[in-house]
C-alpha cells in the first residue's frame, strides 16, 4: 500500500463520504499554549471515520463483481459503515456485533437495512462468527486488517495535511490499527517531519503489547468507555505500518476518557464517543506536558454514544473534577431543620440537584436524622468552602465518594 493507493481511494469514495471539517479549539489551545485543531469525524455520515474504509472496500468489491452479500464484525462503527455502504451500493449485508454492543449502534445498523446478529463477548469472538458466515457465501469485510479498508481510512490523513500543511503533531486513536496505519502513511509521506502519536485505552493495550514483542499478540482486554478501540489483537497487515510510522503510543485511563468527553462537549459542543475522545484524553493527560510543536491535530474519530451512557460518563467526569458533590449531613429531627440546611447551601451558592431524607437509620439517636444531598458546585475550592461553612454552623457532615 502506497500514498497513490490512498489518493485513488479518495477519488473512489467521493460522493458517499464527507470531507469533514478541521476546526480550531480555543479552549484546548489556551490550556496548552499551542494551536489545537479537531478533525471532526464524528460529523461523518454514520458518525465515524469507519465509513471511509467500508465504502472503499465495497466499491472495489462491486467493480470486480466479487459477490452481492457481505458480512462484517464490529463493535458498532464499522458495522454502521458497511451497512450504509451496502445499502447505497445495493448489496445485502449481515453485521455481527458483540453481545454488549452499544444499543444506539445496533439500532443504526438495523436502520441502514442490514441483518444484525449479536454474538460473542468481544470483537474477537464476533469476528470468528463473521468468518463462519463468510464460509456460507458472504464476502467478509474485515474492520481493520484489510489494506483496501486501510486505504479508505487513510484518506482522513490526506485531508488533514491538505487543510493544515504546517501541522507539527497529529494524535489519533488506535484499535485494530486501520485508521492509524492509513492516516500515518498519508501524513508521513506528505510531510516526513510530522509527529504521529497513537492512543489506546489502558484497558485494551493490544498495540503496546505488540510493540513490546515486535509482533501482534492476543491481549486480554477489560471493559472500557472507548469500546470502539477495545481490540484484543492488532492487525497483522496494519502492524508493520504502525511500527514504521507511529512516533509514540500512549495509554489513557477511564477517568481521562470521561473528562475528555466532557471537555469536548462542554467547551466545543462536540459530542465524541469514548474512542472518539481518546486523542483529546491523551492531550489533556499523558501528553499534557510534552512538547508537541505549534500546531496539533486531535482526531475525533466518532460520536456514536448511547444517551444513557453519555449521562453516566458526564456524571463521572463532573465528579472527578469535583463539580458535583455528594454530602451526608446529620440534622436534628425538628421542624425547620431541613429548611435551614437548604438556606445555608443557597447562601454558599450550591445548587441542590437531589436530596434524600433518611429518618430510619439505626446508627442515629431518635432525635437526629440524616440527609444525603447532591450538589452542583464550581469546583474543588468551592467544595472546601461549603464543607467549612457546614462545620462552622455545627453540622456533622461527610463527603461521599
Amino acid at each position: 500500500m502506497t500514498i497513490k493507493d490512498l489518493e485513488a481511494a479518495r477519488a473512489r469514495i467521493s460522493g458517499l463520504v464527507l470531507r469533514t471539517p478541521l476546526v480550531y479549539s480555543q479552549t484546548l489551545s489556551r490550556l496548552s499554549g499551542c494551536q489545537v485543531f479537531l478533525k471532526l469525524e464524528n460529523l461523518q455520515t454514520t458518525g465515524s471515520f469507519k465509513l471511509r474504509g467500508a465504502v472503499h472496500r465495497l466499491k472495489l468489491l462491486k467493480e470486480r463483481g466479487e459477490g452481492l452479500r457481505v458480512v462484517a464484525a464490529s463493535a458498532g462503527n464499522h458495522g454502521q459503515g458497511v451497512a450504509f455502504a451496502a445499502h447505497s451500493l445495493n448489496l445485502a449485508a449481515a453485521i455481527v456485533m458483540p453481545l454488549g454492543a452499544s444499543i444506539s449502534k445496533r439500532l443504526a445498523v438495523q436502520g441502514y437495512g442490514a441483518h444484525l446478529l449479536l454474538y460473542g463477548r468481544d470483537l474477537h469472538e464476533a469476528l470468528e462468527k463473521a468468518r463462519e458466515l463468510a464460509a456460507q457465501g458472504y464476502i467478509f469485510i474485515h474492520p481493520y486488517d484489510d489494506l483496501e479498508v486501510v486505504a479508505g481510512q487513510g484518506t482522513l490523513g490526506l485531508e488533514i495535511i491538505e487543510d493544515l500543511p504546517e501541522a507539527d503533531t497529529v494524535v489519533l486513536p488506535v484499535g485494530g490499527g486501520g485508521l492509524a496505519a492509513g492516516a500515518a502513511l498519508a501524513l508521513k509521506e506528505r510531510r516526513p517531519g510530522i509527529r504521529v502519536i497513537g492512543v489506546q485505552a489502558a484497558q485494551a493495550p493490544s498495540l503496546a503489547r505488540a510493540l513490546e514483542q515486535n509482533r501482534p499478540v492476543y491481549t486480554e482486554t477489560r471493559p472500557t468507555l472507548a469500546d470502539g478501540i477495545r481490540v484484543p489483537e492488532i492487525g497483522g497487515h496494519t502492524f508493520p505500518f504502525l511500527r514504521k510510522y507511529l512516533d509514540d503510543l500512549v495509554l489513557v485511563g477511564e477517568t481521562e476518557i470521561a473528562r475528555a468527553v466532557l471537555v469536548l462537549l462542554e467547551k466545543k459542543k462536540v459530542l465524541a464517543e469514548g474512542a472518539g475522545a481518546a486523542a483529546a484524553a491523551a492531550f489533556l493527560g499523558p501528553l499534557r506536558d510534552r512538547p508537541l510543536g505549534d500546531q496539533v491535530v486531535l482526531v475525533v474519530s466518532g460520536g456514536n454514544m448511547d444517551v444513557p451512557l453519555l449521562e453516566r460518563v458526564l456524571v463521572r467526569a463532573l465528579l472527578s473534577y469535583r463539580r458535583l458533590l455528594t454530602l451526608r449531613v446529620v440534622l436534628s429531627d425538628t421542624p425547620g431543620s431541613l429548611g435551614r440546611l437548604a438556606s445555608l447551601l443557597g447562601r454558599e451558592e450550591a445548587n441542590i440537584l437531589h436530596l434524600f431524607h433518611d429518618r430510619m437509620s439505626r446508627d442515629l439517636p431518635l432525635e437526629l436524622t440524616r440527609v444525603e444531598v447532591h450538589l452542583e458546585i464550581l469546583g474543588p475550592e468551592h467544595g472546601d468552602r461549603i464543607m467549612a461553612a457546614l462545620r462552622e454552623a455545627g453540622y456533622q457532615v461527610e463527603e461521599k465518594d
